[in-house]
């Protein structure tokens, strides 16, 4: 009952540190709020389309799991009938019938169908590899302790390929939810609280990256609603504010929200923080912070309990040590292997170039490397031969960022050099930059020494590593984005390099050169 003394000894959790007035109100609000609310259970806080999209993935498990026991099976007895009579024949029968229920059970174990892993990120697939390495030591182990007679053939074969299907199935399955909300379905829609300058920038972030299907319906700031002057820029982003910092709960409902987002704000201390957590217990929303600490994600970034407090621990970047040295060696042995595979292509596209327009086949400039050292870097020439002259008349027209100039139509481009700048082709022979060591697979953008004069304390963070053939510029839009999205794309590049990142990003380079936006 309330005012036990084991409830009593809950509700002083998490008190320390509060001004005597703010302790009484919350253990009042924590005594109170357990009889005014009325908990909804997981299947009433997800939406629907969440719930078929789980459904979906654990029928693309199970499919994967069972073909992959059907090609082990056959594997296993490829060269011999199969006798399932014998102990190795019952034993590898067994696990085909058993592995797509084995494969399931261990997905849910490692939590790979939570909602926060599925959509976006490579969590998911972190979490799908380790389920299958685990499945793959659980049944190693408990052949050897049992002393099963299961073949290694079967075990080699099938688990692999559940893995690789497993993988593959919830890529297809995640690229199809992507084209859902791209045409506004299967999102989540937010009430966003703090500032009107840190929603308006957090609105412009998620609009961005639509892929995540989230959408902002409504704001709380401080003081609510303000005049047309004060809430402009909102207005001009397509968001209403909906309420005051005090009228979160009541915003959430009115609007029916899956999401309470709260950015970086001085008037929510951890004690109101606490209080909003406890009051959208009676919606479905789902709370989420955004830390004042931005640009740094991923494995940087973990919960450090220490005497009770969630203390956010933040790893430094890897800038230098045995990882960079790999990378670096990973990226002149690649770009060797690369030029040497392509050297056909290279000759072709050299041919075409000559006989297209006169002058020489390569485009030479001077671009700022890592530790702000100039070199030289090399591209295929995809411009008439008098580009800079011509470039003082048509400055006006620019469709550039501010810094950069850029025309969608740009008349000093020639026919092969159109065609290349689509599909990026005339970038290939920065390979040879990559070889040489002054540029990386994945980087920054390599700068103009006129965009590095523009640079401040933040920017200046770009060139503490090397510049990248691609890099999260080239999957996020290339010319289409504006100059302080860029800039914060690279700084969040040096922020969170890991091989993984390196890795996703190629992957995602080989899409956007194939769509060809904002190549120009």
């Amino acid at each position: 009952m309330p005012g036990s003394t084991s409830e009593l000894g809950e509700l002083e959790d998490g008190l320390l540190g509060t001004s005597p007035a703010d302790a009484d109100a919350l253990r009042r609000e924590r005594l109170l709020l357990p009889r005014q609310r009325v908990a909804l259970g997981a299947s009433e806080r997800t939406p629907a389309w969440q719930r078929t999209y789980v459904q979906q993935i654990v029928a693309v498990d199970a499919v994967a799991a069972a073909f992959a026991a059907f090609v082990g099976f056959f594997a296993r007895f490829n060269q011999q009938p199969a006798d399932l009579t014998t102990t190795p024949g019952r034993a590898v029968m067994a696990c085909a019938v058993l592995l797509p229920v084995l494969w399931v059970m261990a997905m849910a174990a490692f939590r790979t169908y939570e909602p926060r892993f599925l959509g976006v990120g490579s969590e998911e697939f972190h979490r799908v590899f380790s389920a299958g390495l685990a499945v793959l030591a659980l049944v190693g182990t408990t052949s050897w302790a049992l002393d099963l007679d299961i073949a290694r053939g079967y075990v080699v074969v099938a688990f692999p390929i559940a893995t690789l299907l497993t993988l593959v199935g919830r890529y297809a399955t995640r690229k199809r939810l992507h084209e859902r909300r791209a045409h506004g379905e299967a999102g989540q829609t937010v009430v966003a609280v703090g500032h009107r300058a840190a929603v308006a920038s957090m609105a412009r972030q998620l609009h961005r990256a639509s892929y995540h299907g989230m959408r902002i319906v409504g704001a709380c700031v401080p003081g609510g609603p303000g005049t047309p002057e004060e809430d402009a820029e909102l207005t001009a982003l397509g968001i209403d504010v909906i309420g005051s910092l005090d009228e979160v709960r009541h915003a959430t409902a009115s609007v029916d929200a899956d999401v309470v987002a709260v950015t970086a704000c001085p008037e929510l201390d951890g004690p109101a923080l606490r209080r909003l957590g406890w009051e959208l217990e009676a919606t479905r929303a789902d709370l989420v912070v955004a830390p004042a600490l931005t640009e740094v994600i991923g494995p940087r970034v973990a919960i450090r309990p220490v005497c009770g407090l969630p203390l956010l621990h933040v790893e430094r970047p890897e800038l230098t040590g045995m990882r960079r040295f790999a990378k670096t060696t990973v990226d002149r042995t690649s770009a060797g292997v690369s030029l040497l595979l392509l050297s056909p292509v290279l000759l072709v596209l050299a041919l075409l170039i000559r006989l297209d327009s006169r002058g020489p086949v390569f485009f030479r400039q001077e671009r700022i490397g890592k530790d702000g050292k100039p070199f030289t870097m090399y591209k295929f020439r995809s411009m008439v031969t008098d580009a800079e002259k011509l470039l003082l008349d048509l400055r006006d027209a620019t469709d550039g960022n501010g810094v950069l100039f850029k025309m969608k139509v740009d008349p000093r481009i020639t026919r092969v050099g159109r065609v290349m700048r689509r599909y990026s082709v005339d970038e290939l022979p920065q390979l040879i930059n990559v070889l040489l060591g002054d540029m990386s697979l994945v980087g920054p953008r390599p700068p103009l020494q006129s965009e590095v004069d523009t640079y401040g304390y933040d920017m200046r963070r770009r060139l503490l590593v090397k510049p990248g053939l691609t890099g999260l510029w080239q999957i996020n839009g290339r010319s289409d984005l504006d100059w302080d999205e860029s800039v914060r794309l690279d700084v969040r590049y040096v922020e969170n390099w890991s091989f993984t990142f390196d890795f996703m990003i190629l992957w995602k380079t080989a899409g956007a050169v194939f769509r060809g936006r904002g190549a120009y």
